[in-house]
């Protein structure tokens, strides 16, 4: 695939890359000025010429998709003994971070305020997952921005999701909202995790999970009831509105930090220009 087709594709699943350039040469280089290499935390796209130099800007790339860094950066390479290369010239390179971080969400259950939820949160800057075991449960259209999950374990999604997550969860079967919801507990590196349900649902919930072993400290992280207070109303339309308002009032305040085993945080959605 070539590096713009690689952007493209990348710019649409809301992948954070690096673009890295070969800006300047001089001597002997294994490639020419204007190449491009696209990298990913996990996939490269084109290449800059191979070899050490090649490893080294891959090693720079991620570091500063780990670190989140939003900013250009210019490195010099000489091609000779320090990189283990015969060419013997030297090259400029340009790192260029394309994309923000997005917050990744999973949402569990395609009932009813399911369907009125994922719209909401699908038109947000961040990607969803949709899971639910029962295919026929899902509209015909599934929004741009979501990604249908049907899944008889629909448990094992838990660990398919990167830390700093947003977990929603409101399936059909009270039991089965009990092991989403050790599961995620377990993990513990939710950015936030919501639960559908009534204060007496908690309370049962929270007995169960003491009888498996978990700390007050984690559960108190668990939303149940889940959603703003301050948004009334049963309908499902008005739930949705009010996890959606949650989940965006827990992102807008706790950008820019890592996300930790024990902690709530995720990167904040607004780009630069909107925060204050």
């Amino acid at each position: 695939m070539s590096w713009i087709s690689a952007l493209a594709d990348l710019q649409q699943q809301g992948e954070a890359c690096v673009l890295v350039t070969i800006i300047e040469e001089r001597g002997s280089t294994p490639r020419n000025a204007g190449s491009k290499m696209v990298v990913t935390a996990e996939r490269i796209f084109e290449t800059i010429g191979g070899g050490h130099l090649e490893y080294k800007a891959m090693e720079m790339a991620r570091e500063m998709l780990a670190t989140r860094s939003q900013d250009t950066r210019l490195e010099r390479f000489s091609l000779g003994a320090s990189l283990g290369q015969c060419c013997g010239g030297a090259t400029v390179l340009l790192f260029e971070p394309m994309g923000q971080p997005q917050a990744q969400i999973a949402v569990f259950g395609a009932g009813h305020v399911g369907r009125a939820l994922v719209p909401l949160l699908a038109s947000l800057p961040c990607k969803v997952r949709w899971i639910d075991s029962r295919e026929n449960e899902f509209p015909e259209h599934i929004p741009a921005g979501a990604q249908k999950v049907a899944n008889d374990e629909v448990v094992d999604e838990v660990e398919n999701m990167p830390p700093g997550s947003y977990y929603i969860v409101m399936t059909h079967n009270h039991q089965l909202d009990l092991e989403l919801t050790a599961a995620i507990l377990k993990r513990g590196d939710f950015a936030y995790y919501g639960l559908i349900g009534s204060k007496t649902k908690r309370v049962k919930f929270e007995h169960r999970l003491r009888e498996r072993g978990f700390e007050e400290a984690l559960m108190a992280r668990m939303r149940c009831p889940m959603g703003l207070a301050e948004v009334k109303g049963k309908l499902p339309v008005e739930i949705a509105v009010s996890i959606a308002g949650e989940v965006i009032a827990t992102y807008n305040a706790s950008f820019g930090q890592d996300v930790k085993k024990g902690e709530s945080s995720v990167a904040k959605l607004l780009p630069a220009s909107r925060r204050s």
